[in-house]
């Protein structure tokens, strides 16, 4: 084990305030800084245990102790995330049981849950932010089992730092098995209809290898654009098949990759967890920090959705049916909806592309978010970035005070968690006397630039940056100064997806459309008839798309709303009941997807997917008022970031909507945007 640093050693997770010196961090910083960390924060935790009169200053001490291990911790999850390596892996695995023990020991101390039971009544019943601080923390410390008795506290500790090994295992195996598959093909023939800027990265990645031809790897940009534009059946079904069997008993190497058993350990952890608190199950408690009510509502939800939705999806997959001459496999849907999509309106993503050049993207972004709410960008040479293809925005009003700032990782590469994220560098906070002002992650995986050229994006790009500048916006535009609930912080899980699916919709309108493109090699935006006919197509195959994102909805809700847990062929054969429910499109038996599913089994929507459908019924009605006011309204902008970005969890996420809108969310406007419903 290595030694914890002395007070006169460097390490680059130590240094206090500013932003993190990534460059500078290796895996040998990461134990001895935890170890230190966690030392001097317990230390801080006994002076607290002594205050019998606690008050805000005191509460303000407890946040700082929260926030000073997120500020050593959240670089170290960051860079495994983005840079991962095995040394970093194995640097994370072995702290991250000491982080989570540490939470859970902080939030099962009777002392300190008595302190805060005496400044709750001290407060009283008031809506101010340090009453809404106590609220949340109270309720943090009887979901961690402060009432327990010490034996089983001590098992619940346990059990809760098994889920965080579990967790990490999970998304390691699916990152090592995603990283080992690779297709080498030297017959251009056999690779007709892959885009450009894919073949062109798969041609350098081979230069790279030693190899002729091309190399063609499995991240997300290349198996889309596999599945959707390859002509040869027989890649698409090679890619399907790759990507379907990640991490599983039909990948290669499953005796080190397979997640099958980790999702059952995952499983028995969280239900024994669940019903050692008094749940019923695992659902129960993921409920008691979101905005649903009961499982009976969020499967209500789910299952009226999905009767709106089913008939329209079953229309679509006939269509493509006819439009192909024969039934088609889960892996020719894409291609031949992108093939009628090209017919239908003389529109393909690929001929798109050619007009998004992500540096023009990003600058009409940036020009949006001053428009709406008054803030700049500019990006800014900082020190130390984890990788050469980084960027730092720093961001201030149009008076010049600063906001805060962005930081930008947007590429695909090895050793890179697929998908597309935001996440959390530096709180806003002011805590006796400490002022730090919000900093975000927003990552992508986009392909890379190849010699000279640009990224070039597609349009359902552009609407995933746009979503995920959409949290960052939520991050960075906070006004709460208690870091807990500042930003995202404290903000119900079925909520916190309101402002990325709002800002999506902006994607899709005119004027912005004009403003974010430019084609790559003539400097011509986008020309109206092709932006009339994108917005015709937004509701193309959404019947499709709805039924797909129910399935895994219902799938995760009712897998941790079960009264024990499911096991084994259990999980699989309730996957199956769900999809003979919801779905229109049957995967082949070696579909192996629940192996894949990181949202569930290895990030943070464990009973909690089907907030992507709950918070855009809100994103849908939130852009509706802009419909009706007009889409760059002052006024409405103003409100919407003062009821809805400015408050983070310092409000109930109900009342914060109904402060933007005046009533209660209604389902219409979510049908409408998808063409699910035209009725007005």
């Amino acid at each position: 084990m290595t030694e914890p640093l002395s007070d006169h050693d460097e390490n680059p997770l130590l240094a206090a305030g500013g932003l993190p010196r990534f460059a500078a961090i290796m895996p040998e910083h990461v134990e001895p800084a935890v170890q230190s960390l966690l030392r001097t924060q317990r230390e801080a935790l006994d002076e607290l245990r002594e205050v019998e009169e606690p008050t805000t200053d005191w509460l303000k001490a407890f946040e700082k102790i929260h926030e000073s291990v997120r500020r050593v911790w959240s670089p170290v999850s960051h860079l495994n995330s983005v840079v991962s390596s095995p040394e970093l892996r194995d640097a994370y695995n072995l702290c991250l049981p000491q982080i989570t023990e540490f939470g859970t020991e902080l939030e099962q101390d009777a002392v300190l849950h008595r302190r805060f039971v005496a400044l709750d009544e001290r407060i009283g019943a008031g809506e101010g932010t340090e009453a809404q601080v106590v609220r949340h923390t109270l309720r943090n410390f009887r979901l961690s089992g402060v009432a327990l008795p010490d034996a089983e506290k001590a098992q619940f500790r346990k059990l809760v730092k098994a889920h965080a090994e579990r967790k990490a295992a999970f998304e390691q195996n699916l990152l090592d098995a995603t990283d080992a598959f690779s297709h080498h093909e030297t017959d251009a023939a056999k690779l007709a209809g892959i885009p450009s800027v894919v073949l062109d990265g798969a041609r350098k990645a081979a230069r790279e290898k030693g190899l002729d031809g091309w190399l063609l790897a499995l991240n997300g940009p290349t198996y889309m654009a596999v599945v959707t534009h390859a002509d040869s059946e027989e890649l698409r079904a090679l890619y399907y098949r790759a990507w379907a069997t990640r991490a599983s008993d039909q990948g290669p190497e499953p005796e080190r990759w397979d997640n099958a058993p980790i999702i059952d350990e995952i499983l028995k952890l969280r239900h024994e967890a669940a019903t050692l608190l008094g749940f019923n199950d695992y659902a129960e408690w993921s409920l008691a920090t979101k905005m649903a009510g009961s499982p009976d509502e969020v499967i209500a939800f789910l299952r009226d959705l999905a009767a709106r939705s089913r008939e329209r999806a079953r229309d679509e997959l006939k269509t493509l049916n006819d439009y192909a001459g024969r039934e088609l496999a889960p892996w020719d849907v894409s291609y031949y909806g992108e093939k009628l999509k090209q017919e239908r309106f003389r529109l393909s993503e690929e001929e798109l592309r050619a007009y998004f050049p992500l540096p023009r993207v990003l600058d009409g972004l940036f020009a949006l978010a001053e428009r709406l709410f008054g803030i700049r960008l500019k990006v800014q040479e900082v020190e130390a970035p984890w990788h050469e293809s980084v960027r730092y925005y720093a961001i201030s009003r149009a008076d010049g005070t600063p906001v805060g700032g962005l930081y930008t990782d947007l590429f695909a590469r090895p050793n890179k968690h697929s998908g597309a994220w935001m996440d959390t560098c530096v709180n806003r906070a002011r805590l006796n006397g400490d002022t730090q002002l919000p900093v975000a992650h927003l990552v992508c995986n986009f392909s890379s630039p190849v010699d000279d050229a640009p990224s070039l994006i597609t349009h359902s790009e552009v609407v995933t940056l746009f979503h995920e500048f959409g949290h960052s916006l939520h991050h960075l535009l906070t006004e709460v100064e208690y870091p807990s609930l500042s930003g995202i912080n404290g903000v119900a899980w079925d909520a916190v997806e309101l402002p990325s699916q709002f800002l999506e919709n902006y994607a899709w309108l005119p004027e912005v459309l004009r403003e974010i493109s430019r084609h790559h090699e003539t400097g011509e935006p986008l020309p109206g008839e092709k932006i009339a006919t994108l917005n015709e197509s937004r509701t193309f195959l959404s019947g499709l798309a709805m039924v797909r994102q129910l399935e895994f909805a219902l799938f995760d809700f009712e897998l941790h709303h079960a009264a024990e847990a499911p096991l084994g062929g259990e999980v699989r054969a309730l996957l199956q009941r769900v999809r003979d429910e919801v779905a229109v499109i049957q995967p082949p038996d070696y579909n192996r997807f629940e192996n894949t599913f990181a949202h569930i089994f290895a990030g943070g929507y464990a009973a909690g997917y089907y907030s992507y459908k709950w918070a855009e019924v809100l994103a849908a009605d939130a852009f509706a008022a802009f419909e009706e006011a007009g889409a760059f309204d002052g006024a409405t902008a103003d409100r919407f970031r003062r009821s809805i970005l400015a408050v983070g969890g310092s409000r109930d996420a109900m009342d914060a909507f109904v402060d933007f809108r005046g009533r209660e969310p209604r389902l219409e406007p979510l049908l409408r945007q998808t063409g699910i419903s035209t009725a007005d």
